[in-house]
């Protein structure tokens, strides 16, 4: 069951509320979306400042709410039952309260709790023969997912399907990261401690020592249709129609006719049999622009079809895009973003910062980044965690996470600088694929992560600079993540870390009288437990 992932902010429920709705406590999301000012101050910079409703009943719900729900259940059990025999499709449940979605989402998780118990009735019969049911644990399983409170009019049609709550993850803050100049705080969602701390302690490496400075080298989104021909010979005549330059023009002409930003820059083809792969790369604005090339793709190959009447498409995505999967072709062409960073890093700055040495981390790096990577085959992965940072990024920006394979190639490299003291260190990622408009980013509180960063929505000015601004932010904090994991690994304090902030311990232990041999003083950020 996919589930909608929301974000939520302590202590500012009071902000939230317009006078109608005051008694009621409803959040009024689609009025005041939250923003940055919303967040308590209170919070240290670098950690969360993560969010839940106002701490009374059931995620912010009154007692007023409670008998009015008690009631809405009472009338609902009328669309519950014809929903158990069959004579109600539960996907279908929005279109039949359009103008109260939450009530369609709190039928279909009545039903699907009626289910849950079944299946638990079940499992108490047969505990005596599987022991797996012991693991199950009684009650509603619902009871702490919540659904209430959320503007469900964003997410229908557009990013989820029958809807049955939210997942609120915690959301911290990196930075300021100085970028070509700018300071950017970084907001990132996640729920493994020390990553925010880890990633804010390269930022402020990497801002102490002047910032970083990146490079956009290459744009474009692609698709990588599958067409089949009678043979692997008319499958080669198309691949030598294609590289000529006035066929390409004509295909090209087609597949930017249907969107105001595509423009089509390539076309890769490769031939297998009697079947032709062929990649359509293009530019596709401050979108992520999966759905904008596929349109493109399509009415390109009904023009190259009147020149190959016997061509038959046998898929729109043929796997050589390549998208959501490993695959090298991203790594050595790029696919969305192709983005350099880089930043020179004072043998102060490491020691006092980053408490290592240039000569440590340039001989882990190429041990472990550049020689293990390679031992173990990989492709596109000669760095610590990119995807941690990716990852993270991702899911408070809006975008698509499982694109999160392709997106976080990356190839960090560590080397002394020219004055042979110093640290000179790069991160080479050339496939993000990111986006500032479509999907998940309009959503209020993935929008407010790119507002925090500076880029949600389009660019009316420049197009396609807001996502590329987006991608040189991802790239420069993996980078930032990158330089204190490897410190940490450097100087032996990632388990310290991991400890201290990624293990709930009890209240009565000092952290003081548990420190461990190495560990970062008090005031200094933590290392990320990813390696």
């Amino acid at each position: 069951m996919v589930v909608v992932v929301g974000l939520f902010v302590c202590r500012v429920f009071n902000m939230w509320r317009s006078p109608a709705s005051h008694t009621s406590g409803l959040l009024r999301w689609s009025v005041r979306p939250p923003t940055l000012s919303h967040v308590s101050h209170r919070a240290p910079q670098g950690f969360c400042l993560f969010a839940c409703p106002t701490p009374h009943r059931a995620y912010g719900t009154t007692a007023t709410e409670e008998a009015a729900l008690a009631t809405t259940t009472t009338e609902d059990e009328e669309f519950v039952t014809k929903a158990e025999r069959g004579e109600l499709q539960p996907h279908n449940l929005e279109k039949l309260f359009p103008h109260d979605l939450t009530r369609a989402v709190s039928i279909r998780r009545q039903l699907l709790e009626r289910n849950l118990a079944k299946q638990q009735a079940q499992r108490k019969v047969n505990s005596d023969t599987l022991t797996s049911a012991a693991t199950a644990k009684e009650g509603p399983a619902l009871q702490n997912l919540p659904f209430r409170h959320y503007d469900y009019a964003d997410v229908s049609g557009a990013c989820c399907e029958n809807v049955i709550g939210y997942v609120p993850i915690p959301v911290g803050i990196a930075g300021p990261l100085l970028i070509d100049g700018e300071e950017v705080y970084v907001p990132l969602a996640t729920t493994e401690g020390a990553l925010v701390a880890s990633t804010h302690r390269g930022c402020k490496a990497i801002s102490q020592a002047g910032g970083a400075n990146t490079s956009l080298v290459a744009d474009g989104m692609t698709r990588g249709p599958v067409v089949r021909f009678p043979s692997a010979r008319r499958a080669a005549e198309l691949k030598q129609w294609l590289a000529v330059p006035d066929n390409f023009y004509t295909v090209a002409a087609a597949f930017n006719s249907t969107s105001r930003f595509a423009r089509l820059s390539s076309i890769k083809t490769a031939v297998a049999g009697k079947d032709l792969f062929i990649r359509f790369k293009s530019a596709t604005g401050d979108a992520m622009g999966m759905n904008m090339i596929s349109k493109g793709v399509e009415k390109a190959l009904t023009v190259v079809a009147d020149y190959f009447p016997d061509m038959r498409m046998l898929s729109l995505s043929g796997n050589y895009c390549t998208d959501k999967k490993p695959a090298a072709i991203n790594w050595l062409e790029g696919r969305g973003k192709s983005v350099v960073t880089e930043a020179t890093i004072s043998e102060d700055i490491v020691k006092r910062t980053l408490k290592t040495t240039v000569a440590a981390l340039v001989l882990l790096n190429q041990q472990k980044n550049l020689v293990g990577s390679a031992m173990a085959g990989s492709i596109g992965g000669f760095n610590a965690h990119a995807s941690n940072i990716v990852t993270a990024l991702f899911l408070a920006t809006g975008q698509d996470p499982a694109q999160n394979v392709e997106s976080s190639n990356c190839i960090t490299l560590m080397e002394f600088a020219e004055n042979g003291k110093d640290l000179y260190i790069s991160c080479s990622m050339p496939s993000i694929e990111v986006g500032t408009v479509g999907g998940g980013t309009h959503l209020s509180p993935q929008a407010s992560c790119l507002n925090i960063i500076g880029v949600q929505g389009a660019n009316t000015h420049s197009p396609g600079a807001n996502a590329a601004k987006l991608a040189r932010v991802v790239c420069t904090t993996v980078m930032a993540g990158e330089l204190s994991l490897m410190s940490a690994l450097a100087a032996n304090h990632l388990v310290s870390a991991h400890l201290q902030h990624n293990r709930k311990t009890p209240a009565v232990q000092n952290p003081k009288e548990h420190k461990l041999p190495g560990e970062y003083q008090e005031d200094e950020p933590p290392t990320t437990s990813s390696t």
